[in-house]
């Protein structure tokens, strides 16, 4: 299959074009290398050194006999361009990955926030009406998050997209699936929750085939393929702003920096392996909807977590601090989460689980890379309110 990876070059997006080519199919890699323009504003590398996108793209073709295309675009400004590219290079699927991922980056300033809309809103909303203009039969995968849901206990399994509801009539209960109810915990998640409305619109109004996948909290680093040549590397994000929560224990461990756990640690999350993460990228591929399906969406995570007993697995493991800090995030203390995944075990998805060795591969490569940490870097500083802040520098006054 021809297969357009928007945001190729990003965390997600590079370990999936490489898988996706490593399985035969013809790949072009569409990014304008903006996350690597976030860390020239933050003043923060990945721990893993990442190579110019050049040299990434050379290393697959001399470890695999493959070649990746890459194109330098902005998907969200560069409309006809994209429209162009959709055009000549005629698609079978698109795998769109091109947003701002990071919820605390999103929380920064109203500058971020503004970006962070204007990015993903306008970089779906322009997929959608390209693949439409072309009237190309186009098959678009997107990764969202499992925070569209919120992070709320709902008192049963989160379905995956869809509820079934009963609504009171003239004629007694009718029966009706609605998309699940939203509910946002940050100006990203509001974005990925805006994705949802313009898939629904966009499938009904064009009948566009489209997975949305509902993806938990990524941990780990690399992949098949990226372990195949030092240059192929993934990036492993550590700071407050880009770095996920597992994998910033695993390398505060490995540093003996205190692992920082926000509130009481009550927060229950998804996760995925970021192995698993490509797998389903792949599987989603591979087996689009049928026209006129409705927009297909699936719970793309593998097991739940309560964040302090996380932390407390990895103290067990590695001896390491743990600091109990303000939380900057404006959420419950406590939640449960139970979560139905059955469309990707039904696919053949056979899912790693913590338990199966991989952290002690991610603090291997934590401890490798430690002269590239910058400590400074390494707290939560990106608040959801003024109360929040308030909060964090009077417990700093008291320490």
């Amino acid at each position: 299959m021809k297969v357009l990876v928007l945001g190729g070059d990003g965390f997600c997006g590079w370990p999936s074009a490489l898988h996706l080519s490593a399985r035969g199919h013809d790949v072009v890699i569409v990014d304008n290398l903006s996350r690597r323009k976030i860390d020239i504003e933050l003043e923060v590398d990945s721990l893993t050194p990442i190579r110019p996108i050049g040299e990434r793209l050379r290393a697959w073709k001399e470890v695999s006999g493959k070649e990746i295309g890459f194109v330098d675009l902005n998907v969200g400004k560069d409309y006809q361009e994209l429209v162009d590219l959709i055009s000549a290079q005629k698609p079978d699927a698109i795998v769109h990955f091109a947003e701002q991922r990071a919820a605390p980056y999103s929380m920064k300033s109203a500058r971020h926030k503004r970006y962070t809309v204007d990015n993903n809103l306008n970089a779906t909303n322009d997929v959608l009406a390209a693949i439409v203009e072309t009237g190309l039969d186009i098959h678009l995968v997107h990764l969202g998050t499992m925070g569209v849901y919120g992070y709320g206990t709902a008192g049963m399994k989160i379905p995956e997209g869809y509820l079934k509801v009963k609504v009171e009539t003239e004629e007694g209960l009718k029966d009706q699936e609605i998309l699940y109810p939203a509910n946002p915990g940050s100006i990203y998640h509001m974005t990925k929750t805006q994705d949802q409305l313009f898939f629904y619109f966009y499938n009904k109004n064009d009948k566009v085939k489209i997975t949305d996948l509902h993806q938990g909290i990524v941990w780990g680093t690399q992949t098949e393929e990226t372990k195949k040549d030092e240059r192929l590397i993934n990036r492993f994000d550590y700071d407050g702003d880009y770095g996920t929560v597992l994998n910033r224990f695993l390398m505060q461990a490995a540093i003996d920096f205190p692992m920082t756990v926000h509130g009481t640690g009550g927060q229950t999350r998804a996760f995925i392996h970021i192995q698993d993460t490509v797998r389903c990228i792949q599987l989603a591929v591979e087996n689009p909807p049928q026209s006129g399906e409705k927009t297909r969406i699936m719970n793309q995570m593998t097991e739940t977590h309560r964040v302090r007993d996380l932390a407390k697995m990895i103290s067990d493991m590695a001896g390491a601090e743990i600091a109990y800090l303000p939380n900057p995030r404006n959420e419950a203390d406590e939640n449960d989460l139970h979560v139905e995944n059955d469309t990707f075990l039904s696919m053949g998805l056979k899912p790693i689980t913590l338990a199966e060795g991989l952290m002690e591969e991610v603090t291997d490569i934590a401890r490798k890379y430690a002269d590239r940490c910058d400590r400074s870097k390494v707290k939560s500083v990106s608040y959801w309110n003024k109360d929040r802040e308030a909060a964090d520098a009077e417990a700093a006054g008291n320490a």
